[in-house]
């Protein structure tokens, strides 16, 4: 009886010690937060995968956005499928750092489809204030400025396809923004009654394609990031 104890007795310590060796484990991993999406115009929907473990349970649709996922830091591959398929549009090796944020693009015309990533700074905004940036996703738009409509006084200048600016601080409040070409009084694009919340942080970035119609016309999307 004696011996069975002490055999019992130290298969559950060993046992013990597996699980809170596991647990140290968990407990020492880091983690980034991403957020993927998908702004190509003219794309299927798609599968988000990281380290090929699939991270949406719908397909994500243009110009829709994951919000943040939680991903362990280090480099990390990520993959973006057409939606319900083994297709790989985007294979690409991001390397994350613990506590950081990140914004990953799917981007331009399908033919054409790359990713874009960009470090999100979402310091908290001053008081009555809220920070923007803007990104220019619309392939075929020339660059552009993003000036107040009432005042013509330039928020974002000279942003070409696939740049993006700063987060920037503006005062909370309602907007109407007039998306030029750069460096002129040409309008490509009227963004009416864009509400800032203070506290709040947003990315606007220009969509669709420069001459093109329904979902695909030239537009803007705004994500909250925080």
């Amino acid at each position: 009886m004696t011996k069975r104890f002490s055999i019992l007795s130290a298969t559950l310590l060993v046992a013990s010690l597996l699980v809170f060796s596991s647990c140290d484990k968990d407990d020492d991993k880091t983690y980034a937060n991403v957020l993927v999406a998908h702004a190509s115009p003219d794309a299927p929907g798609v599968d988000l995968l990281i380290d090929d473990v699939k991270q949406n349970s719908a397909a994500l649709l243009y110009p829709n956005n994951t919000g943040y996922l939680k991903a362990e830091s280090g480099t990390r591959n990520i993959k973006v499928n057409v939606a319900g398929t083994a297709t790989t549009v985007i294979n690409a090796d991001l390397t994350l750092t613990k506590d950081k944020n990140y914004s990953i693009f799917a981007i331009d015309s399908v033919a054409n489809i790359s990713a874009i990533a960009f470090e999100d700074d979402l310091s908290s905004p001053a008081s009555g204030k809220a920070h923007v940036r803007f990104l220019h996703l619309s392939p075929n738009a020339p660059a552009v400025d993003v000036a107040v409509a009432s005042s013509g006084a330039v928020v974002f200048g000279d942003v070409s396809f696939k740049e993006g600016t700063a987060f920037s601080p503006l005062d909370a409040g309602t907007y109407n923004l007039d998306v030029r070409v750069a460096g002129t009084s040409t309008v490509a694009l009227v963004l009416p009654a864009i509400t800032l919340q203070a506290g709040k942080i947003y990315t606007v970035f220009a969509k669709g394609f420069l001459g093109g119609t329904g979902a695909q016309a030239l537009g803007a999307e705004i994500i909250v990031n925080k």
